[in-house]
């Protein structure tokens, strides 16, 4: 079973703000620090450093040769990231001093992804792989419909919600993860609950993990529902929080662990994220999250 990444691949610009900034107003920041990010790039880094072996797909510019460089340094597989005549992908994320972050994304070269582009991927892979796909990417529809032609696992992250989601066959996704915003989205209901029935309803042979941040987390399939708490650290910036946890976690489940052992994981390793600065960045490596949980048993 190979694991394909089908995603966007961005420079991140971190500006340090005391607070977002409102209409009308300027605020004076730091020189910002510019970092690898993307959806695509930090699940696939967060993979790997949790111990699985991932291939990358997505399209890039001159600019974005930070991020080839950080991919492969990290062990994952490049040769279906292509650097194309366009601008890289970039977005610029405001982190205030509580740590939480507001972003603006330009999707550049990752709206350039073909059918074209897809097919020649997709080649490389078969029945029962997996597609780890986002919502930052051109063309998802199609991709989804050629993945499951081919009979491989479709993880869909459907972040950031637009209406190009409602083009997609949501049918043919396998497991959705998604957080309380993406949720409320795509279900219109408030509640974890309620969202959990309502997916189970219209999606019933997918599986869902719902994250909540500090609330921690769902996973719910066919025969069972597991609630994972949060991890409680010192929160210094959330940015890609959530693309750590589902990288822990997918390692972890892909690899056929217990349910809860692979949320446990993805809770601990998203804990040691928020800790740090950045996205692809914070991600902690297996090492790292082995101690922590060892500690925590420990103190028990």
């Amino acid at each position: 079973m190979k694991i394909l990444n089908f995603g966007s691949l961005n420079l991140d610009h971190i500006y340090r703000v005391e607070h977002f900034t409102g209409a009308k107003e300027t605020q004076i920041t730091e020189a910002p620090i510019t970092i690898p990010g993307g959806k695509g790039l930090n699940e696939s880094i967060a993979l790997a450093r949790a111990g699985a072996e991932v291939w990358q797909a997505g399209m890039i510019g001159e600019d974005g040769q930070m991020l080839l460089d950080t991919l492969q340094k990290e062990g994952v597989h490049t040769e279906f990231v292509r650097i194309i005549p366009e601008k890289t992908g970039h977005a610029i994320v405001q982190v205030d001093i509580m740590g939480q972050n507001a972003v603006l994304q330009y999707g550049g070269a990752n709206n350039c992804i073909t059918e074209e582009f897809i097919d020649e991927v997709l080649e490389a892979f078969g029945e029962g792989d997996v597609i780890l796909l986002q919502n930052q990417i051109s063309c998802l529809p199609q991709l989804i419909d050629k993945a499951y032609d081919k009979g491989m696992q479709i993880i869909l992250k459907p972040s950031p919600y637009t209406d190009s989601l409602l083009k997609c066959d949501l049918s043919k996704v396998s497991m959705f993860l998604v957080n309380r915003t993406e949720g409320r989205s795509l279900t219109t209901f408030v509640q974890p609950g309620d969202m959990m029935i309502e997916f189970r309803t219209r999606y019933p042979h997918a599986n869902i993990l719902l994250t909540l941040a500090e609330n921690g987390a769902f996973f719910v399939d066919k025969e069972s529902s597991l609630y994972q708490p949060a991890i409680k650290m010192k929160e210094n910036d959330t940015t890609g929080a959530g693309d750590v946890f589902i990288g822990f976690f997918l390692s972890s489940y892909l690899d056929g662990a217990p349910i809860q052992a692979a949320m446990e994981r993805a809770a601990a390793a998203s804990a040691i994220s928020i800790t740090r600065t950045g996205s692809a960045s914070s991600t902690p490596t297996k090492e790292e999250v082995d101690e922590l949980l060892k500690q925590m048993k420990k103190s028990k």
